[in-house]
């Protein structure tokens, strides 16, 4: 499946660069923002659920796309984040996840059980904590390795929130930066949006329709579920009376939100238009035109950020079926090629995507941390911004490569369709994001 086009030959030596004009004033923040969709039936065109995330960091980071397979642990032993050891888990699932290179966690990820999760930067009335504890990215790799669905992974999150708390610098850089999370969790049947603020939390049940979120507080009086002390904290402080309605958002969005709040809205209310343009027929391929739109700002590319990684998952409700996730493993998703990942028992590494390691000298493991920058660049992420750079000088071959390997990801896309519809069967499926990735690589060659 999707090998045939091992067999075709490269075109052109050139994809068009673009700059996202929207995205210009966005320069002069802290780069961190990044874009969640998921879309549940009858929002999706089949019996599907989709998940897709765009995710948006420092101009530079690289971001690898790695797999751990399912491992029993002894009883007693802890399991090293970025930042701190907690206890480990008797069994953990395997596991497939797109991360920032210099940390543990991840952006966006899938487990074995077709759990996926995203997260998002946000800012509350809470104040961040200044002591290294769990990152949000460390809390989707936790949840993932510990969730058989989106709501146990939800439980693993929101208890991991309570027992050891948010926070540690979010960028590979000696100047502090750090933020409170918000997490997109789907399965097969429901998704979950959870918002938290320092160890408090809400949560909203979705189980039909479309849904985005974008760095900002969503959950309105709709939750679904709650820490505890959520309410008596937020009367305790004067955000909210403590009779009528309650809302998470009005109670805990800050008095005075930080720009790239602000500017996140207009994303937010973007990718919502997109999402409701497309509902009753949402596809994998729509979810990547999605997270291709540039007028839009949720495909970013300025010179401080950009969209460092892509994922698009389909979910079918049919549990004889296999989940399929797609990954670029490099920036910019309107020219990067979505490439398929599948869970199956024999997988084999894909190193081509997996960047280098430096074990204790790592900067991100010295004190103090991040003093010295060190090369992250893995093979196929060299390869394609070498192709890049090459191009520019010959828009029109690059335009025609551009074209042939949109095509070619149209056409797996459609070989994929026809296996979840039971048309053909699926083969080799551990083999199949290696030889996408080696093809890719091929062709840039």
């Amino acid at each position: 499946m999707c090998r045939k086009i091992t067999g075709i030959q490269p075109e052109g030596r050139g994809i068009r660069a673009r700059v996202c004009h929207v995205c210009m004033f966005l320069m002069a923040e802290p780069p961190q923002s990044c874009d969640c969709f998921v879309s549940l039936p009858p929002g999706s065109k089949n019996d599907h659920v989709i998940f897709a995330k765009n995710s948006d960091r420092p101009r530079d980071e690289v971001q690898e796309v790695v797999y751990y397979p399912a491992a029993s642990h002894a009883s007693g032993t802890t399991v090293e984040c970025t930042y701190i050891s907690i206890p480990q888990v008797e069994h953990t699932y395997a596991v497939v996840l797109s991360r920032p290179a210099w940390l543990w966690g991840a952006e966006m990820g899938a487990n074995e059980h077709g759990v996926c999760i995203g997260n998002e930067a946000v800012w509350t009335r809470e104040p961040v904590s200044p002591e290294e504890a769990l990152l949000g990215m460390d809390l989707v790799r936790l949840a993932l390795e510990r969730g058989d669905s989106a709501w146990a992974a939800l439980r693993v999150i929101t208890e991991l929130l309570e027992q050891h708390g948010q926070g540690g610098a979010c960028r590979e850089d000696p100047e502090h930066f750090s933020y409170h999370n918000t997490f997109l969790l789907a399965d097969r049947q429901e998704a979950w949006v959870l918002e938290t603020a320092g160890k408090l939390w809400a949560a909203q049940k979705i189980t039909e329709g479309v849904k985005n979120i974008s760095n900002q507080l969503t959950i309105g009086t709709e939750i679904s579920a709650e820490h505890p002390e959520l309410r008596s904290v937020a009367q305790s402080q004067g955000w909210w009376k403590g009779e009528g309605e309650f809302s998470f958002s009005a109670a805990f969005s800050p008095d005075n939100p930080p720009a790239r709040m602000e500017l996140a809205k207009q994303r937010y209310k973007g990718g919502t238009a997109l999402l409701q343009e497309h509902d009753g027929s949402v596809t994998a391929e729509v979810m990547m035109s999605i997270l291709r739109d540039k007028p839009s700002g949720i495909c970013m590319d300025s010179e401080g950020f950009r969209t460092t990684g892509s994922m698009v998952s389909i979910l079918p409700r049919d549990t004889s079926m296999p989940c399929v996730h797609f990954f670029t493993a490099t920036p910019d998703p309107s020219r990067s090629v979505f490439k398929p990942f599948i869970f199956s028992e024999s997988m084999n590494p894909v190193t081509m995507v997996v960047s280098p390691q430096y074990g204790p000298d790592d900067p991100v493991r010295t004190q103090p941390r991040f003093q010295h920058k060190v090369d992250r660049k893995h093979e196929l992420y060299k390869a394609h911004q070498a192709a890049l750079a090459t191009m520019e000088a010959n828009l029109d071959a690059g335009a025609s490569l551009q074209e042939t390997m949109r095509f070619l990801e149209s056409q797996c896309l459609q070989e994929i369709e026809a296996m979840l519809r039971g048309e053909v069967e699926g083969q080799e499926l551990g083999d199949l994001f290696f030889d996408c990735v080696d093809t890719e690589i091929k062709f840039y060659q």
